[in-house]
């Protein structure tokens, strides 16, 4: 059974960081690329982050590129997404993605920017 258990979401005030991880099971998760969407209130889904098999290379979204930092343990089955200097537009539910055939999915975790 496919599992992928997002984490290290919560409240942080605009500029701060957050880094969320992504814990996986029930596929072999080397073989896939993982990456980070996310979805804000009465907002289309967006993809944010994308790591390859090996780590490298990483693909970004414009919005986010020289803030955030995708990377990827294989030994622990883990993708992370480090978040730096956070904006209020950054307020979203973040999910995590695992593709070889077809993707999966994670529950998400909430991340809020405020004051």
């Amino acid at each position: 059974q496919v599992q992928l258990v997002e984490s290290g979401g919560g409240l942080v005030q605009p500029g701060g960081s957050l880094r969320l991880s992504c814990a996986t099971s029930g596929f072999t998760f080397s073989t896939y690329v993982m990456s980070w969407y996310r979805q804000a209130p009465g907002k289309e889904r967006e993809l944010v982050a994308t790591i390859t098999r090996a780590g490298d290379p990483t693909t970004y979204a414009d919005s986010v590129k020289g803030r955030f930092s995708i990377s990827r343990d294989n030994a622990q089955r883990t993708v992370y997404l480090q978040m730096n200097n956070l904006k209020p537009e950054d307020t979203a539910v973040y999910y995590c993605t695992a593709l070889l055939v077809r993707r999966y999915w994670g529950q998400g975790t909430q991340v809020t920017v405020s004051r």
